[in-house]
């Protein structure tokens, strides 16, 4: 293992938050400025972010290769260690109190129109799913995976919403490109979005979504750092 991958490997154990290859470059040139006299230190000062990815990807193929209990993951904010989805029953007894945040199939289904076709108002929406998704809406902000992104230039101005980085680190992707069938998807027109109250309610309005007997795709706790 080179020096760089070794330091690389003790930022990521040390950081409580994902680290980019940006950081890294910049933790690196503090270092040699704290200790110019380190020849060690100095000598990676320099380093590339390029480099860094690539250091990276070196030790995400070591840690797969070695079948270890933990991994190196990439997403939106930066790269993270983990670990590995198949620990996650052994795991999941370090924190008996922490049971996964689950969304209901309708809340996806609502999180997956926003994360497509972002940013879009909500009579879009109900557009698509033909009920009102006010507490839907509502769920998935306090979630923290959707968020408002501004107001359409339309009358009344609605309030547009998008996805958040919280969204992307929870489903693994580095950014919406990497969304499935993302392109074609973003292609399909809209129905024509009636008026506010055409949509038959979905809640009543202002009520979280219960979460009971939902089912999450992607189980925070098995990737619990």
């Amino acid at each position: 293992m080179t020096l760089l991958s070794r330091v690389l490997e003790a930022l990521l154990f040390a950081s409580d938050k994902p680290v980019s290859a940006s950081e890294c470059a910049k933790h690196l040139r503090g270092a040699a400025e704290a200790a110019p006299e380190d020849a060690e230190v100095a000598s990676l000062a320099g380093t590339k972010q390029d480099e860094i990815a690539a250091a990276m990807h070196g030790l995400q193929e070591d840690y797969a290769a070695q079948e270890r209990g933990f991994r190196l993951v990439e997403s939106a904010a930066g790269w993270k260690v983990v670990t590995a989805p198949g620990a996650a029953p052994w795991v999941r007894q370090l924190f008996p109190e922490n049971r996964p945040a689950r969304l209901s199939p309708s809340a996806l289904e609502t999180l997956a129109i926003v994360a497509y076709r972002q940013p879009i108002h909500r009579a879009d929406i109900e557009a698509v799913r033909g009920v009102n998704v006010d507490g839907v809406m509502q769920t998935l902000l306090e979630r923290g995976v959707i968020r408002i992104t501004g107001r359409a230039e339309l009358p009344g101005r609605p309030l547009l919403y998008g996805t958040t980085e919280f969204f992307l680190e929870h489903f693994g992707l580095r950014s919406l490109e990497e969304l499935p069938n993302c392109a074609e998807l973003r292609r399909v027109e809209l129905p024509v979005s009636g008026a506010p109250g055409d949509a038959q309610p979905d809640l009543p309005l202002g009520e979280p979504e219960p979460i009971a007997e939902a089912v999450d795709p992607v189980p925070v706790s098995e990737e619990a750092p």
